[in-house]
């Protein structure tokens, strides 16, 4: 098992976690279920595309425009909802 940590560095507007994590450090990493990511207790699978179409008050990572890790809950506020601050350690593994 392979395994990648990193940390949460900012808070977007809409309360996402944006990690230090870059895509290009994912390069020989599933993007499927089978990529964790965690985040101060809480867990999502895979790696999705920036445009995609889950449901809303769904945990998601995908990539940003700066190829880092962003971590979102669709429609709603990760970091207020899930008191996930600066600085919160991020471990993906695979």
């Amino acid at each position: 098992m392979a395994k990648l940590s990193g940390k949460v560095v900012s808070i977007s507007e809409s309360g996402d976690l944006v990690t230090d994590v870059k895509v290009s450090d994912l390069q020989s990493a599933p993007r499927d279920e089978s990529l964790k990511i965690e985040c101060d207790g809480h867990m999502t699978n895979g790696l999705f595309p920036k445009n995609h179409d889950q449901p809303e008050m769904t945990f998601i990572a995908f990539e940003n425009e700066s190829a880092t890790i962003q971590i979102s809950i669709i429609g709603g506020d990760a970091s207020g909802f899930l008191g996930i601050k600066a600085g919160a350690v991020v471990t993906i593994s695979w």
